[in-house]
């Protein structure tokens, strides 16, 4: 059974809805499933209908004559072409012409349950004014209309309020749009949302291929051990809690610096937690720039993950247990060299914390790896990925999810390592108990601690 919980208030209100909520998730589910089965259907059908298997008779062209117009009646499975060579082309026809198939209304038709699923217990998703003129116009296929709405928010009350307002159906909208629009390349995107899949392909807003990203993200990844500033050494803490590991990311900023703190747990084993920070800038010598930053969402290597598995076979002998914690991109890294099987052969990684992170379409190679996932509500990065923290599918076992809202209401506030840090010893500190439970072991005396400055090449 998935231990993926919300530990204040994700799944049920006062008003006692989660019976709606699950009715719904189960909706979206079988809506999936169904837009999946007409859309192979579109496939099988439109290569018959423009492929060389119907024979060349009279019968066999009146099959075809029959099967043409299945995929291209708004009565049948709606202008549904798919495949390669002819059908691939009368796609593309339909995706500039806006014609909608079957397959992609039961698509369309699942997001708008998972947005009101999602509005259970955030109305505001559909009772504000402006996200509901946000909506709306998406639904009417008015997509340069959708953007100015946005835009004009985004001027009346901020990027903060705005992106905080969309951040619990952010993916949802995206692939919405992306299935919709008159652009054929995000389309995968939207099916991976649209399905319970997470973004491996390309991003849901251009569909500009990871592949792209990749080519344009090559580098080796190079640490170099540092001496800190005796401020940044005296303001690390070492308690060994979440709440605390939050801080120290937060001290050592995003300038490409790497802490790891060794420690000499409560039985005496020397062990070693790893502390991953997120984005810096746009494009810099750092490898966690925004270009680093959507490549690791799609790809397991990079340059990031690169760079601090150097630092670590440097610093840490092979078979000691590791402790991976990161926010933002750190938590995506962590979880990129849990799922490197060369790296977990080095290295024993017994626990995952992510923090403000989209990691939930990635795996840990090693089963007993811990996985947990620690996300505000209103925090729209941890959905970059494809699926929300109020989505309707299911974490596997080694993941625990753990959501929450606390008053910021603001994005990038409520990202910011510093706010998680707040709220984990402030709003949900039984979400706090239960991770450093889990960490016991990695509680004790810090013995030693190690920077390291990453850079791309």
């Amino acid at each position: 059974m998935t231990e993926a919980t919300t530990a204040v208030t994700g799944h049920e209100d006062e008003h006692g809805h989660e019976p709606e909520i699950d009715s719904l998730h189960h909706l979206c589910r079988l809506l999936a499933e169904a837009a999946e089965g007409v859309g192979e259907a579109s496939r099988y059908a439109s290569e018959l209908a423009l492929g060389t298997r119907l024979p060349r008779t009279a019968r066999g062209g009146a099959a075809r004559r029959t099967l043409l117009r299945t995929v291209t009646d708004p009565k049948g499975l709606g202008w549904a072409l798919r495949g390669r060579g002819l059908a691939r082309i009368g796609r593309l026809a339909g995706v500039f012409t806006s014609r909608e198939s079957l397959a992609v209304s039961m698509a369309v038709t699942g997001l708008k349950a998972r947005i009101r699923a999602a509005a259970v217990s955030h109305p505001e998703l559909l009772a504000g004014p402006d996200t509901a003129r946000i909506l709306r116009a998406v639904e009417e296929d008015r997509q340069r209309e959708a953007v100015r709405v946005f835009r004009s928010i985004l001027g009346s009350k901020g990027a903060e309020r705005t992106f905080a307002l969309l951040a619990p159906s952010f993916a949802d909208i995206l692939a919405w749009n992306a299935l919709t629009d008159e652009n054929p390349l995000n389309d995968a995107a939207g099916w991976e949302v649209a399905t319970g899949r997470t973004l491996t392909g390309a991003e849901p807003v251009l569909g500009v291929s990871g592949r792209v990203w990749a080519f344009l993200d090559r580098g080796p990844g190079r640490a170099e051990p540092f001496v800190p500033s005796p401020a940044l050494a005296e303001r690390l803490d070492t308690t060994g809690t979440i709440a605390g590991y939050c801080r120290n990311i937060d001290a050592v900023g995003t300038d490409g610096t790497l802490l790891v703190q060794q420690v000499t747990g409560p039985d005496g084993v020397r062990r070693y937690v790893v502390q991953l920070a997120g984005m810096s800038g746009v494009r810099d010598e750092s490898p966690q720039d925004l270009l680093g930053a959507v490549h690791a969402v799609a790809r397991p290597a990079t340059p990031y993950s690169r760079a601090v598995s150097r630092a670590l076979r440097r610093l840490i002998p092979s078979g000691c247990e590791v402790a991976l914690v990161g926010h933002s991109l750190g938590g995506i890294t962590a979880m990129n060299l849990a799922a490197d099987r060369d790296f977990c052969e080095i290295h024993r990684v017994t626990h995952v914390v992510a923090i403000g992170s989209p990691i939930d379409g990635k795996r840990p190679a090693d089963p007993r790896t811990r996985v947990y996932s620690l996300v505000n509500e209103h925090d729209v990065v941890p959905s970059l990925e494809g699926r929300s923290s109020v989505s309707p599918y299911a974490l596997p076992e080694q993941f625990t999810e753990f959501t929450w809202t606390d008053d910021t209401h603001a994005f990038p506030l409520c990202h910011a390592a510093e706010r998680y840090a707040h709220n984990l010893e402030h709003e949900v500190p039984e979400v706090s108990a239960r991770v450093d439970a889990d960490l016991a072991p990695f509680r004790g005396r810090v013995t030693a601690a190690r920077f390291f400055r990453l850079h791309d090449r």
